[in-house]
């Protein structure tokens, strides 16, 4: 039987991290002396690498001063992190979906702009780290919208693109499995908007996880 793997985006996928990465953000770009970005624009960026997502921001600036950011960013972060007692929350739904594709014999995976370190320590303070077979993570090559991510966990995974799918809540997410030829669902509950999805060809978006987890049944062969 050929391999069914689903891979999750976290932040606004899984993990309600909007606010934490927002105020990180804002008090990173306070600490360099910068006038911080809206709060949109700063959602308008989760899901890409830390110097990525940056450079959109800033736009053309040196990377002196990106690399500046993205050092605040990861300051705030893991003191974030350290200081708060709960991590973000998981979206509701979030758990019973994951449990339901494992017990129709999916196999689970990530692929995510986050550092592989924070990527750990939040799945483990979830107590979720050992539900997936696969990471990917934006220090291990290119980061989203490349689909160097998605390939890497099929190949850890021993899965294929057509017995694939990606859910992602940005265009990014959908535009890296489009690359790698794996079904792509948004989710209306992350931080882009579900007609941005949709035109960059994800084959649904789902209003919640119960509806996710039938389109996904749906799907995988």
């Amino acid at each position: 039987m050929a391999t069914k793997l689903v891979v999750f985006d976290v932040d606004g996928t899984l993990v309600d991290s909007a606010a934490t990465i927002v105020r990180c953000m804002t008090e990173a770009f306070i600490e360099c002396g910068r006038e911080p970005p809206e709060p949109a624009a700063i959602r308008g960026i989760i899901g890409l690498s830390l110097p990525e997502a940056v450079g959109h921001i800033v736009g053309k600036i040196s990377p002196q001063f990106v690399e500046a950011i993205v050092a605040a960013y990861k300051r705030r972060y893991q003191l974030d992190r350290e200081t708060r007692p709960m991590p973000d929350g998981l979206f509701p739904g979030a758990l019973a979906c994951l449990d339901a594709l494992e017990e129709a014999g999916c196999l689970l995976a990530l692929a995510t702009g986050k550092s592989r370190r924070g990527l750990l320590a939040l799945m483990q303070r979830h107590g979720l780290l050992h539900r997936f077979a696969a990471i990917g993570t934006a220090d291990d090559g290119p980061g989203k919208p490349d689909p160097f991510m998605l390939h890497k966990v099929m190949a850890e995974a021993g899965a294929e693109p057509a017995g694939s799918a990606m859910v992602g809540d940005t265009v990014y997410d959908i535009a890296m499995a489009r690359a790698a030829r794996v079904a792509a669902f948004g989710v209306a509950w992350g931080n882009h908007d579900g007609g941005a999805m949709l035109a960059a060809g994800a084959r649904a978006v789902a209003p919640d996880f119960a509806a996710l987890t039938g389109m996904l049944f749906e799907t995988l062969p």
